[in-house]
């Protein structure tokens, strides 16, 4: 009985006491509560390539530890609209299919266009012949011919339109087409060369009936072209194969006055894309493009490439054109390992840290830092995702296929595709390269939206995006020597998992 009343008058002195302090009790409840609460595990799966032999595996169990990178996702953050990724079709890549057997033909394309492969969204092609073309020619061979009367895109029937026609077959989300001119013809210029030159004045019309041309002989072929860069590489290749000069001023002036005027009197709802060449120049062309409403009107982005520099992805400038014309896409729409012949079957070389290099030989001493030696497949994984966190919406590959010798290629400015084949022996090679363009392109879909992305390890490459159908991809690039363990927050969920060394990762997480 007297154990009772001394309980009792516990509690009654408890309850005075939780009375008096009612509301540092509740903050207490709230605070404990907070802590103890056990995090949801996301639910996601993880895809990897890794010089240990992985190729697009996916991963499904994983060692348990303490210490992890911490990785928090921010779909609150929003940044770009993507529009693709992809490669480029060309005559070169074209023929080399038309001589395999018809195996290994349907096995590329389904490799690139299919929803079980890397399923391309965003493509290139050229007008006219361009340095992958097997001989030099124009859809407009006739000189003086200036209503383009004799205007023929027969040259492309035997290859190119073919593997274009086949790939939409294949793809059953469609992909979108850039074509890029790399000269008028000859007759056009002020040099009558196929090499360097520049576009005479009194056939800035003529040059632009071309591009209505051609849109209307594809459309005929059932192929519709999303966009054109206005010339490929306006401040030339040293006039080693075509090209046609543009200064960045000359460039908006033809747009303004001619080529943009043309298109819309013509009906053609097509994307005008400016510049297109390495990004070290790009502010300059912005500055022309984007320097009032007039100049700006008829260009819908800016096209980008990648071979000023083997490690430079050049942010400021990208951040800087995305200032300039916040609206407008910024598209980078080649890249390769150049000048170098393909290593067959040898997916250790891809991998190698000091694989290759375009500029290493003949780089002045002043600009050896910009050409250290790389490996290949880290080069394509770092520019991606460093483009696209610097606003950059689509990213195209150059040739889709090459053979063992890097061509064919009629100037023999051999160079690396994802996909090398033995016509001669009807074989394929999937290099390491497909495996990481896959990565982007299979899990980053048109539509999707770049989003924030935080990470304790500055060592590692990452972006993230969320997907029209609500799911959000990650892609994590280590570099380094060591597996990692990554901890992934989103909101209240979070899950544990791990990256090799020397691997890229795609995560996806469900909607």
């Amino acid at each position: 009985m007297e154990a009772a009343k001394k309980e009792w008058s516990y509690k009654k002195t408890a309850i005075a006491c939780l009375k008096g302090r009612g509301i540092f009790l509740l903050f207490t409840i709230l605070v404990l509560g907070s802590c103890m609460k056990k995090e949801k595990e996301l639910e996601l799966r993880v895809y990897e390539t890794a010089s240990n032999g992985n190729k697009l595996k996916e991963i499904k169990e994983f060692s348990s530890s303490n210490t992890a990178v911490e990785i928090m996702l921010m779909p609150n953050k929003k940044y770009q609209t993507i529009t693709g990724f992809g490669g480029s079709f060309t005559e070169a890549s074209a023929h080399l299919l038309n001589q395999l057997g018809k195996e290994n033909r349907t096995k590329i394309l389904a490799a690139y266009f299919g929803e079980d492969g890397a399923n391309y969204s965003l493509t290139r092609t050229h007008m006219n012949s361009c340095d992958f073309s097997l001989s030099q020619y124009s859809y407009a061979p006739i000189e003086g011919d200036l209503n383009l009367e004799h205007f023929s895109i027969d040259e492309d029937r035997d290859d190119l339109i073919p593997m274009i026609k086949e790939a939409m077959d294949v793809s059953k989300d469609g992909f979108k087409i850039v074509s890029s001119p790399w000269t008028a013809p000859p007759w056009m210029k002020d040099n009558k060369d196929w090499k360097g030159g520049k576009l005479l004045p009194k056939y800035n019309d003529t040059w632009a009936l071309f591009f209505s041309k051609y849109i209307d002989a594809y459309k005929a072929e059932g192929i519709d072209i999303w966009g054109f860069t206005v010339e490929n590489e306006p401040l030339g290749n040293d006039s080693n194969w075509e090209s046609m000069h543009f200064t960045a001023a000359e460039m908006t002036s033809f747009v303004q006055k001619h080529l943009g005027p043309k298109l819309e009197a013509d009906g053609h709802d097509v994307k005008i894309l400016g510049y297109d060449q390495n990004r070290e120049h790009l502010n300059e062309w912005v500055d022309a493009m984007y320097e009032n409403e007039a100049t700006s009107k008829y260009y819908d982005g800016t096209a980008i490439h990648w071979y000023a520099s083997t490690y430079e992805v050049f942010p400021e400038a990208l951040q800087y054109a995305h200032h300039k014309a916040p609206n407008k896409h910024l598209i980078q729409t080649e890249a390769c390992v150049d000048a170098e012949i393909p290593k067959w079957k040898d997916d250790t070389w891809y991998w190698k840290k000091e694989a290759t290099d375009w500029g290493w030989d003949w780089a002045p001493e002043k600009d050896k830092h910009l050409h250290p030696k790389y490996a290949p497949v880290n080069r394509y994984a770092r520019d991606i995702i460093g483009c696209l966190n610097n606003w950059v919406d689509g990213w195209i590959d150059w040739n889709m296929v090459l053979d063992k010798h890097g061509g064919p290629n009629w100037f023999k400015n051999w160079c690396v595709a994802p996909v090398i084949v033995d016509p001669q022996n009807d074989e394929v090679y999937f290099t390491p390269i497909y495996y990481t363009m896959a990565h982007f392109s299979k899990y980053i879909r048109p539509g999707a939206i770049r989003i924030g992305i935080e990470t304790s390890d500055d060592t590692l490459l990452l972006t993230a995006a969320k997907n029209p159908d609500g799911s959000i991809a990650i892609v994590v690039f280590n570099e380094t020597e060591y597996d990692k363990n990554l901890h992934f927050s989103l909101e209240e969920k979070s899950a544990k998992i791990q990256i090799s060394a020397h691997a890229i990762q795609t995560i996806v997480i469900s909607n």
